[in-house]
């Protein structure tokens, strides 16, 4: 072969070695940096816990009134005055209408001469009854004749006390021309305006009306199956169910109640029995016949796990909760839902207590997704704690 050809083809061969090598030093170079270590998400966990819960139930009642009174004139005659506006707050004892005492007053000034005529008769009879007293000692007087005297002086004495209780009558009937509060709370309209002429007596028509608003009463109809498993023990226990009441337009139950009665017996047509609860510290906004959503806890305890009820999810019909396995991988667990203590959800299945529930972060890690779970600090994530709804 030509000399020159040989060096021709050793230089070529040079070039394609360094070209082949260089192009594998790229490649292998480029890989090591296009491909970094990338770090695993957190998300923060609180341990699912055990605790001793009761049952509770939710009913919806009304708001009934403690005392409820029918203003009725007591007297009749003619309304002169309404002494109150419609819906204020009235004392016990506040006047509320006026009658025309004028008719009243006569009879009440008849009564006090009658009045002075018996006593009278009666200062003249005792001063006969005394003397002839004395003409008997001395026998001047013959027995019959004192007593003659004797009888005059006791029906004076009884004339008397006719007298005085014709007095107090007319005065008293004179007092119900002044129709006042028989009760304190919460007024309506004035039914009949001044100038009409009232009746008296259970039949009439009523003047207005009064609640009280002190106190309140929540009326609710309580199932057979709940009455048994949550009422009837804890009477046996010689202990009251625990009762919360919130209105329509309250998400939790902020007034508390305690039982004030249990009808006597159960609705065999309707399967329940109905239960009165007093609620002793009330708002303004409350008035009876409103809707409330009654809150009845009680029953034997028993152990439950609970988590945070924000932690719930829903995936059409069930629901679910995050939480972190062993293999520190985010796992999506179905539940079964129990009551709701205050922010707490009892889980009837599906978790065990100590599993680590997700309670931030489960964003950054879908389920199957490998985590850095850090336990969450309690006292401060109170935001997480308090944002939850009740069923």
């Amino acid at each position: 072969m030509n000399p020159l050809k040989k060096h021709h083809l050793a230089v070529l061969t040079v070039a394609i070695a360094v070209i082949g090598g260089g192009s594998f030093l790229l490649n292998h170079g480029s890989q090591i940096h296009a491909e970094p270590t990338a770090p695993l998400p957190t998300v923060k966990y609180q341990q699912a816990l055990q605790r001793a819960v009761s049952d509770s139930q939710d009913y919806t009642g009304r708001l009934e009134a403690v005392d409820v009174v029918d203003v009725r004139p007591k007297v009749p005659g003619t309304l002169l005055t309404v002494h109150f506006k419609a819906g204020q707050h009235v004392r016990q004892g506040d006047i509320l209408f006026t009658i025309d005492p004028a008719p009243l007053e006569t009879q009440v000034r008849q009564a006090q001469a009658n009045l002075a005529v018996t006593q009278e008769r009666k200062r003249l009879t005792e001063l006969e009854q005394a003397r002839g007293k004395r003409l008997m000692q001395s026998n001047s007087i013959a027995r019959r004749e004192f007593d003659v005297l004797d009888n005059a002086a006791r029906e004076a004495s009884a004339s008397l006390k006719g007298a005085q209780a014709a007095l107090a009558e007319a005065q008293l009937q004179l007092s119900y021309t002044q129709v006042r509060a028989p009760i304190a709370g919460r007024i309506s309209r004035a039914e009949i305006t001044a100038g009409n002429v009232v009746r008296a007596g259970g039949d009439a028509t009523p003047l207005t009306r009064i609640v009280s608003d002190d106190k309140l009463y929540a009326s609710f109809n309580v199932d057979e199956q709940s009455y048994l498993r949550i009422i009837a023990p804890s009477l046996q226990a010689g202990a009251q169910p625990v009762i919360k009441v919130g209105l329509a337009n309250d998400n939790a139950f902020p007034y508390g109640a305690v039982i004030e009665a249990i009808d006597n017996q159960m609705d065999t047509r309707s399967g329940t029995v109905r239960v009165r609860a007093r609620i002793d510290r009330v708002s303004p906004e409350m008035l009876p016949g409103l809707q409330a959503r009654v809150r009845l806890q009680g029953g034997k305890p028993y152990n439950a796990v609970v988590v945070n009820d924000v932690v719930v999810g829903t995936d059409q019909d069930r629901k679910y909760v995050l939480i972190v396995n062993a293999q520190n991988k985010v796992e999506r667990r179905f539940v079964e839902l129990g009551v709701l203590q205050g922010k707490e959800r009892v889980l009837s299945s599906g978790i065990e207590a100590g599993t680590r529930i997700i309670v931030d972060g489960a964003f950054r890690a879908p389920p199957g997704s490998e985590v850095n779970a850090v336990a969450a600090d309690v006292q401060r994530e109170p935001a997480n704690a308090s944002t939850g709804g009740r069923s």
